[in-house]
């Protein structure tokens, strides 16, 4: 299991196939088990590289509040040790915050694809995501903005399999309030100084990170794109994981010759 060490802080990665690197930042609170369905689907012509936050799954957890500024220099570490000089950055609402910033305050990016996010945290409660990983049917209440009524009586088999994941994986209470504490005054800035290419994707029935924001994150940015998902909620990456995934490889291989 490789480990990177920013401050004395173990931060788990892994990493699979080849070409370019594709680097996933996940979410407030959630393992690494998000991102399930977008590794596969770049490993191979790409290098998938998926993370945990500090805090959460197999990364540790020290005391917080963690600010932007660490949770990037985290990022750093990762990849220098995983010898990556720039990534393509896949961020999901508040890895999507981090991927901004590093993005705005690094040479590391190479492009960003922003998943249920905002260019700030203002307004933004991420609270009803959050349940405690011993709390089975906490975890499972906590789903409901995550992914849509219909979604999860039709698909009650991957609602279990997603509580089973984040008993697991998922941040502990104290962690998740770590991660989260500086979102709220979180604010990206001017956004033409973030000139990579960008996807911006939202469910557009995300009632935490509303799509308005993911919209106008696309329009203030100089190389922005957006494209939303009708009926999905914040776990757009798992409701509609095959429209993603091809928005996501399309992506990529548009900038190809970049």
């Amino acid at each position: 299991m490789p480990t990177a060490v920013a401050d004395g802080v173990e931060l788990y990665y892994d990493s699979e196939g080849d070409g370019e690197t594709v680097a996933f930042v996940g979410d407030a609170g959630y393992g690494a088990w998000q991102w399930g369905w977008q590794h596969a689907a770049v490993a191979g012509p790409y290098e998938s590289l998926v993370t945990d936050l500090r805090g959460a799954g197999r990364s540790d957890a020290p005391a917080g509040p963690y600010s932007f500024e660490t949770l990037v220099s985290d990022l750093v570490a990762v990849l220098a040790d995983a010898n990556v000089r720039k990534a393509h950055l896949v961020g999901f609402g508040l890895g999507g915050l981090v991927a901004l910033e590093a993005a705005r305050t690094t040479n590391r990016v190479r492009s960003l694809v922003l998943v249920g996010t905002a260019a700030s945290g203002d307004g933004i409660d991420p609270e009803p995501l959050s349940a405690a990983p011993d709390v089975p049917a906490a975890l499972r209440e906590s789903l409901a903005p995550a992914l849509s009524e219909e979604f999860r009586a039709e698909q009650p088999d991957v609602v279990d399999q997603l509580v089973s994941w984040r008993e697991r994986e998922d941040a502990d209470p104290e962690a998740w309030a770590a991660q989260t504490a500086a979102v709220a005054d979180y604010d990206a800035g001017p956004l033409y100084e973030v000139t990579v290419p960008t996807l911006v994707l939202h469910g557009d029935d995300d009632p935490v990170w509303p799509v308005e924001g993911g919209r106008a994150l696309a329009e203030g940015l100089p190389r922005g794109e957006f494209e939303s998902f009708a009926g999905a909620r914040h776990l757009v990456t798992v409701e509609r994981s095959r429209l993603v995934n091809d928005a996501l490889v399309s992506f990529l291989e548009s900038l190809d010759d970049d």
